[in-house]
């Protein structure tokens, strides 16, 4: 299945508290796709530390969205 989750206009850490609540959520080969104000700087290493695999993918309003693959 595939998700998304509109995390703009949210105030740190808001945006990666409910993506990783989300992805809890996923079963296996699932995909959520987050749309953030920016760069999700905080949130890219710990998505390595769990063993997800994201595409970066930045708009060119300044947003950034990215699509995580749950393992």
């Amino acid at each position: 299945m595939h998700y998304e989750l509109d995390n703009r206009g949210l105030e740190p850490p808001q945006p990666m508290m409910r993506t990783l609540a989300k992805l809890e959520e996923l079963e296996s080969g699932d995909q959520l796709t987050i749309h953030n104000d920016r760069i999700p700087a905080f949130l890219l290493p710990e998505l390595d530390d769990l063993g997800f695999h994201y595409d970066v993918m930045e708009q060119q309003d300044g947003s950034c969205k990215v699509a995580i693959k749950k393992p």
